[in-house]
């Protein structure tokens, strides 16, 4: 009862059997079972789609993590070099060129 009563948040008992009253005044004892099979199945197809649009975000957010680390060049690829850079390789870990002399 408690998923209930957190979508109705304060209404009580009281109010919930005076609502009732007038949902039976209003439909009639012998459609009501109709309408309360309508509306259980209607929920039930909003949670279920709730439920599949949260696997599918999901899903995208793993995929999105996926991507990123096998495009981040920090994390998988190998390191590269520039072929402009005369450092690269020779033991100098400066960012400057070495300097002739």
């Amino acid at each position: 009862m408690a998923p209930f009563l957190a979508v109705f948040g304060g209404i009580g008992w009281g109010e919930l059997l005076i609502i009732a009253f007038v949902v039976l005044m209003v439909f009639g004892p012998k459609r009501l079972p109709e309408i309360a099979e309508a509306l259980g199945s209607s929920v039930k197809k909003f949670r279920r789609a709730t439920q599949d649009a949260k696997d599918e975000v999901k899903r995208e957010i793993d995929v999105a993590r996926t991507d990123t680390v096998r495009s981040d060049p920090l994390r998988s690829d190998p390191p590269r070099t520039d072929p402009l850079r005369t450092d690269v390789g020779n033991g100098n870990s400066s960012a400057t060129p070495p300097k002739d002399g």
